[in-house]
């Protein structure tokens, strides 16, 4: 597959070059195909999970539970920091995925008003047919890439979230904008804004 084939990205980097080539383009260029290939990868990825009985949202917080290892349990207040979901969306989902007999709550022994929530049976089988196979999915759309190519990307990237997730300057001077106000902050969580 030829590299010098032009992207999506390619046609608004050269608009904007033809209305301002006063700008430097290349953030807009590096941030617009990183949220084009989330864009683009998402349904992608969804629809074979779709195919399991996993409806969106479903497959993350499974996942999560599997993670923690056995008894594959967590508490909502850890649920919600593996999966970043607001206490609302995960009250809807939690209901669903009882329903569907994937998980199943329980009171905490360490904290009266606290529940457990925990994978079953099904859902532990549930979510480790679904891994393998996201996973392979995954490995899929990442074939275009060479070995070295994904290890520099996945680096790059890494570098990027660090940063995003620490106290990266950038950030907090794009979140204390957003809020209005003038100072340090923590950083912004999951912009809407995509691509110029």
């Amino acid at each position: 597959m030829s590299h010098d084939r032009a992207d999506h990205i390619d046609e608004i980097v050269a608009q904007w070059h033809r209305e301002r080539p006063d700008l430097d383009t290349a953030p807009l260029a590096t941030l617009g195909r990183l949220f084009r290939v989330a864009q683009l990868a998402d349904p992608l990825l969804s629809t074979p999970l779709r195919e399991l009985g996993l409806q969106p949202g479903w497959f993350d917080l499974l996942a999560a539970l599997r993670r923690a290892g056995a008894p594959y349990q967590l508490n909502p207040t850890d649920l919600m920091r593996a999966t970043m979901l607001s206490s609302g969306g995960m009250t809807k989902r939690l209901d669903r995925l009882a329903d569907a007999g994937l998980i199943e709550r329980s009171p905490d022994p360490r904290d009266r008003r606290g529940t457990l929530v925990r994978l079953t049976s099904k859902g532990r089988a549930v979510i480790d047919r679904a891994i393998g196979l996201h996973i392979q999915n995954e490995a899929q759309l990442l074939d275009v890439l060479t070995t070295s190519e994904r290890q520099a990307l996945n680096r790059s990237l890494r570098k990027l979230l660090v940063a995003l997730e620490g106290d990266h300057p950038g950030a907090r001077a794009l979140h204390d904008r957003r809020e209005g106000r003038a100072g340090t902050a923590r950083p912004a969580r999951g912009s809407g804004r995509r691509a110029g």
